[in-house]
């Protein structure tokens, strides 16, 4: 009775794993990005105001999806880099002990109309950045993430909102965005978090957002942007708790058109909720410099060198 049971719910489950699998291959199914289409996007009545009548964006804030996996729909899969194996393609070997932890999880995507509009000889790169995923994603070696992957990162961020400026603190690596509310021109030189410049356009704080520099990506699946990018930022505030965001992308040397991100960010509601500090360059100096490391060679070959 007891082996009839774990058998139908052992077959259950592998319907559950195979359907969401399904609906995180097929773009034409409900995305994350639908969840805040346009029609969602107001304000409501009652969320929180500043003196001056704008939205109080003031908070610590996060979002709950799995963008930074993939922006894009994707099916899980056993790691981010993977070797061809007997049958299918198995984990790398560097990252084989991590099993599930090394896992990624299904994305349901929150491009809208489901696919980044890549022009044709742009792809190769992206397909090059996935297959050189452990030793080319910025995030692994702890670089600033640059928008609009700072947003969506597994980590809370707070915003600072007073009537004379925007300032937004990021968890990794200690990024923070000072927000221009005046126009400063074109940016003088590149820079990983870019320059931002903010104004309200109705009860929507709108951030255009350029001189990124091009060696940020937008997720773990080698999702990439040139110098040119521009990134337009929206952030609606639905609720006291809710903010509907979307990052509009430009840049004519790798995409046919200009496409959208659209997500809804959270509030930390935790009591004494302080945002952490996950200051990583520390965390990466065995990656980036052990090898110079003096000892090094004792603990790879032995005392004698073998």
């Amino acid at each position: 009775m007891g082996g009839a049971m774990g058998l139908k719910q052992h077959k259950i489950a592998c319907l559950a794993t195979l359907v969401l699998a399904l609906s995180a291959c097929d773009p034409a199914r409900q995305s994350e990005a639908s969840l805040t289409s346009d029609s969602s996007v107001q304000a409501s009545d009652n969320i929180p105001r500043r003196p001056d009548g704008k939205p109080d964006l003031n908070g610590i804030w996060q979002v709950l999806s799995n963008a930074n996996s993939n922006l894009e729909a994707s099916a899980p899969k056993a790691a981010y880099a993977l070797v061809p194996g007997d049958f299918v393609p198995v984990p790398d070997p560097q990252l084989v002990a991590l099993g599930a932890v090394g896992a990624v999880p299904a994305s349901f995507g929150v491009v809208e109309g489901g696919v980044i509009p890549y022009k044709p000889e742009a792809l190769a790169q992206r397909q090059r950045n996935q297959e050189n995923w452990l030793t080319s994603d910025p995030e692994i070696k702890c670089y600033m993430p640059g928008v609009p992957r700072a947003t969506y990162l597994p980590h809370p961020f707070q915003i600072f909102h007073s009537d004379s400026a925007v300032f937004f603190a990021y968890s990794f690596a200690g990024a923070v965005r000072n927000i221009y509310l005046e126009d400063p021109g074109p940016p003088p030189l590149d820079a990983w978090m870019g320059q931002s410049y903010g104004y309200w356009d109705g009860d929507t704080f709108v951030v255009e957002v350029t001189g990124l520099d091009d060696r940020t990506w937008f997720d773990r699946a080698g999702n990439y942007h040139t110098y040119e990018l521009k990134v337009t930022e929206r952030y609606t505030l639905l609720n006291e708790n809710t903010i509907a965001y979307e990052a509009t992308m430009e840049d004519p040397t790798i995409f046919e058109r200009p496409w959208t991100i659209k997500m809804p960010i959270y509030r930390r509601l935790e009591e004494g909720f302080e945002l952490p500090q996950f200051k990583c360059v520390e965390f990466v100096e065995e990656l980036m410099y052990g090898k110079y490391r003096k000892g090094r060679e004792v603990e790879l070959f032995g005392q004698d060198g073998n």
